[in-house]
């Protein structure tokens, strides 16, 4: 008993400290410094959370701009399933399996079908290959150009105009140093619907 107290006393201790009391004063300061970023880093469409700046969705259809692909599953049907937040992880296959360069040249025939003229030089590899998450909000500036042609006969929308577009949705390097200037592509498409319907 003359250890077990002071070893209760000490459990109790740092349960409150590190278990309580450190994680709301981080969460508290955290609000005040960076609220945008301590809420999810959300973005808002009419006052309404749609996305977060941090997670990739699906789009598929001709008049939006794609993002990477995406190798998550459903966790219920373990099909494909773009983009579930759910199941965050790569394909895990490996450079040389033969299952990951069909799905690769699979993926490079639907953009060049999607783009008449675009040559497989031409095609960014973040356009074709998935991410370690799957979940990945960005591609790179040349992934957006190459679809603009794509997009603008889709949407009527000159292609001057959606150049416009990616440029006001494209960020990075961070701090000026770090990384390369990259595509938030729900961000794009945010600004692409509202200029389709205002």
């Amino acid at each position: 008993m003359k250890y077990l107290k002071p070893l209760v006393g000490v459990t109790l201790f740092l349960w409150l400290l590190l278990g309580l009391a450190y994680p709301l004063a981080m969460t508290g300061i955290s609000q005040v410094i960076f609220p945008y970023q301590a809420n999810g880093s959300q973005i808002r469409l009419n006052g309404r959370v749609v996305a977060s700046a941090h997670v990739g969705q699906y789009f598929d259809q001709a008049k939006y701009f794609w993002g990477r692909p995406s190798d998550t599953v459903s966790t219920t049907t373990a099909k494909p399933d773009p983009y579930n937040a759910y199941s965050s992880a790569p394909s895990n296959l490996a450079p040389t399996n033969q299952a990951l360069m069909a799905e690769i040249r699979s993926r490079i025939a639907a953009l060049k079908k999607s783009i008449p003229g675009l040559k497989t030089s031409q095609i960014p590899p973040d356009l074709v290959e998935g991410s370690g998450s799957g979940l990945d909000p960005d591609i790179s500036v040349e992934a957006a150009m190459i679809q603009i042609p794509r997009v603008a006969k889709a949407t009527g929308l000159s292609q001057s105009f959606l150049r416009a577009l990616v440029e006001a949705s494209t960020s990075g390097p961070q701090w000026g140093i770090f990384g390369a200037q990259v595509v938030n592509v729900t961000q794009l498409n945010i600004l692409l619907d509202k200029a389709l319907h205002g």
